[in-house]
């Protein structure tokens, strides 16, 4: 079986300016967590940002839902910040609820995972910050809907 290899630059970043919706799993509202300062970020550029999170009812004043399953649509982007142990089943979730690209943060890489992912036809991401890859790339900021 072939290792995950993450998609072009330029596939990623085309699908940072074409995504309007962002579901994190495992968004938290203590400050000081990685997955707070991200969807700071990604809300600052324009998003429409979802905290996935049983264990949260708001993040950064958006209402949190218990589960993918849980996200009204659309869902593009499904940004995952759980150990990477407990990331398959998240591909078939992603794969439910509509989203086009299944991203895990940093220090997460599961191969069953993207195999999932892959066979649902999502794109898959792993191992990388969505904040640090938009600022590289210079997204343009979202307009207000």
């Amino acid at each position: 079986m072939a290792l995950h290899e993450n998609p072009p630059r330029d596939a990623i970043r085309k699908l940072l300016v074409e995504a309007t919706s962002i579901a994190i799993v495992g968004a938290s509202s203590s400050p000081d967590r990685p997955s707070y300062g991200i969807m700071k970020k990604l809300l600052a550029a324009g998003y429409r940002v979802v905290p996935v999170n049983p264990n949260e009812t708001e993040v950064l004043g958006q209402r949190a839902v218990a589960s993918l399953s849980d996200v009204p649509p659309p869902v593009h982007i499904v940004n995952v910040f759980r150990r990477s142990e407990l990331t398959p089943p998240l591909a078939d979730e992603a794969a439910r609820a509509g989203a086009t690209a299944i991203w895990l943060q940093t220090g997460i890489w599961n191969e069953e995972t993207a195999a999932r992912a892959a066979a649902h036809g999502l794109m898959v991401i792993m191992d990388e910050c969505i904040g640090v890859v938009h600022s590289l790339f210079g997204v343009p900021r979202k307009p207000a809907a």
